[in-house]
Formats: C-alpha cells, sequence, structure tokens
C-alpha cells in the first residue's frame, strides 16, 4: 500500500503508485510510528519543493520525526498547489524564481519569509485550496500555469492544455468548463516574467 504522501495541484495529499520527479515539505504532518498523515497539512507557511537527489542523502519516508516527504509529479504541479523551490538544495532554481517574482510582481527581490506569507495567503482560502479568477483568455496563460474544471487539472503550455494524472500528463482537445486558475497569483506573475518549472517529459509525449 503507498504511502500518502503524493501532492496533487489541487494541494490535496493523495496516496498513489506512481512516483514524482519533486520532494518537498510543509513542515512535520505525519506519524513516524505509523508512517500516516496527521489531521493537520501544514505546520510551516513555507511550503518548499526540493530535489529528490541531494548530497546522497537517503531518508526512510515518514520514518523520522522531522519534516513529512512530499513528492510532486513535477515543478509545475508543486507551484500550483502553493509551494515554491527550496533555498537549500535549488538555490539557483529558487534565485531565479525570488527574481521573476520581484520582476512580475513589481517588487524589490523579497526574502522567501515574505513569499512564503503571500503565497500562504493566495493558495488558501478556510483550510481549502483558493481558486483564483482567470483573467486572460486561456491560450494567454504562461507555461507551467494550471487550471481547474471540476475535479480535473490542467496544465498550459504553449497555449494548449494537458490533462493532469498522478502519472503524467494527456495532450486534450480542449479543457472542460474553466472553474479558476489553480496556480497562485504571485506564482502567476512570477511565470509571466520568465520562471520556467521543469516539467514531467510526458508534456512532449
Amino acid at each position: 500500500m503507498p504511502l500518502q504522501n503524493r501532492v496533487t495541484p489541487f494541494g490535496e495529499i493523495v496516496s498513489v503508485d506512481a512516483r514524482g520527479m519533486f520532494i518537498g515539505n510543509r513542515g512535520i504532518i505525519h506519524d513516524p510510528a505509523t508512517r500516516t498523515l496527521t489531521a493537520r497539512r501544514w505546520t510551516s507557511k513555507a511550503w518548499i519543493t526540493c530535489t529528490c537527489d541531494y548530497r546522497g542523502i537517503r531518508r526512510v519516508v515518514m520514518a523520522q520525526r522531522s519534516w513529512t516527504e512530499l513528492f510532486f509529479l513535477d515543478e509545475a504541479t508543486a507551484l500550483a498547489a502553493g509551494h515554491r523551490p527550496c533555498f537549500l538544495c535549488r538555490r539557483v532554481a529558487a534565485d531565479a524564481f525570488r527574481g521573476a517574482w520581484s520582476i512580475g510582481n513589481r517588487v524589490a527581490p523579497p526574502p522567501a519569509i515574505k513569499m512564503d506569507a503571500t503565497l500562504h495567503a493566495e493558495r488558501l482560502d478556510h483550510g481549502r485550496k483558493r481558486l483564483h479568477a482567470l483573467a486572460v483568455p486561456l491560450e494567454e496563460l504562461p507555461d507551467g500555469a494550471f487550471v481547474a474544471s471540476g475535479a480535473s487539472a490542467y496544465l498550459l503550455v504553449n497555449g494548449l492544455p494537458y490533462l493532469w494524472a498522478p502519472s503524467g500528463y494527456r495532450r486534450v482537445a480542449a479543457a472542460g468548463p474553466i472553474d479558476g486558475v489553480l496556480t497562485p497569483p504571485s506564482t502567476l506573475a512570477t511565470l509571466v516574467a520568465g520562471y520556467r518549472p521543469v516539467l514531467h517529459p510526458s508534456v512532449d509525449g
């Protein structure tokens, strides 16, 4: 039985067999004795996205009383859920993200704690994932943005929709009726300013 540690673009944490390209965390939200999640879905506003391979460190997932290992299909999925690049293990990506955030949001380059506070306000609505209004035509959204249609999430690349699934994407002719944008507005502005998240190889398939 797979552990409940895979994050969807809606920010939900589910149990699936498929593996992800990135790992990350939201603090300690599991019981190491049972390797199951507690009732909480975050204990920190610093929702980060990390590399799965850092200095050869190997961890037994959800077995320690330390941060809870969460996994993402790709970086675009993590961004949609409200995470950002880690400044420790993904310094180059994190600096690029902060630089594009500064340009896109028209602010001075912010410290991580300020980005975390902004993202926390944008990603949640009474404890649930916040949907944001679609302010431009779908085809004008930047590469890496996500929109929601019912229970489905669609990645936009070159103005084209890709239906998200735990194992990868599938190109579709059109997305369903759009309920809103999953990617937080400040992150969306960061994508518009040129930040390019790592996408799962199935986007090219």
